[in-house]
């Protein structure tokens, strides 16, 4: 494995969206040996807690906790103690929560690293908008005015001012956030769809190699490849089409 093949691989994260830790431990066998992120979400962890995190630490995956908190600053702070002590390379929050939550989250992990030296501070990243969320569902039901785009560069600024390390995004939103935020600012982006594949209930998709080449980190795959007949093969086509774009 090349250079290039490794951190493409390490920008794919393959989003474990099982409900049990068996199907998910199958399909990581199927993965074996493709150095990418996992992502754990929370169907699983609901299921399968804790230990499942941590046996993919073991086998030496970094982990992508997606639980998307979002509470009250002190909750939240507790929140990030605690799955930073899993040993979870990054975890989200929501940065509707507002700016104190998301500090909160911050001071959560930093205890916990410095409570526990062989921990590694996570990448901390809010939540924008969903890319299931579409302009009408975000006027006229969440009730925030204006475009999509506007409101995810708002909190992406929201996000870096209270020292979080990047956002969930939809990859159309990429290059705004990059003018506003910097390029080292992480953009995590789901809804990622190769060609011809079927959307399902996202709103606002690219391709891999489209997603690429707007500059996002790191990019959220599930179903094309959780649900494909070669998930092994899926997932190796989607690593490709990033090294070629």
């Amino acid at each position: 494995m090349n250079a290039s093949y490794n951190e493409m691989a390490g920008r794919l994260m393959v989003a474990l969206d099982y409900p049990d830790a068996e199907r998910a431990k199958g399909l990581v066998r199927q993965l074996e040996g493709i150095p990418c992120y996992m992502k754990v979400g929370m169907q699983l962890f609901y299921a399968a807690g804790p230990d499942f995190v941590k046996e993919l630490k073991a086998k030496g995956y970094s982990v992508f906790l997606d639980v998307k908190m979002h509470d009250i600053p002190n909750t939240v702070k507790g929140g990030s103690d605690s799955v930073t002590r899993l040993g979870v390379d990054m975890f989200n929050v929501h940065a509707s929560g507002g700016a104190l939550m998301m500090q909160a989250a911050k001071a959560g992990a930093e205890a916990a690293v410095a409570d526990t030296p062989d921990l590694a501070m996570p990448t901390i990243i809010a939540v924008t908008q969903l890319t299931s969320t579409g302009q009408d569902v975000m006027n006229n039901e969440i009730g925030i005015p204006g475009l999509v785009e506007d409101a995810v560069v708002r909190y992406a600024k929201l996000a870096q001012q209270a020292g979080l390390h990047g956002v969930v995004a939809s990859s159309l939103e990429v290059e705004a956030i990059r003018s506003a935020c910097g390029q080292a600012f992480k953009t995590v982006i789901p809804g990622i769809r190769p060609a011809g594949a079927d959307i399902g209930d996202q709103a606002r998709v690219l391709t891999p190699g489209e997603a690429i080449r707007k500059g996002s980190h790191y990019l959220v795959v599930g179903r094309p490849i959780t649900e494909s007949p070669s998930p092994r093969q899926a997932a190796e086509q989607i690593i490709e089409e990033m090294i070629q774009a």
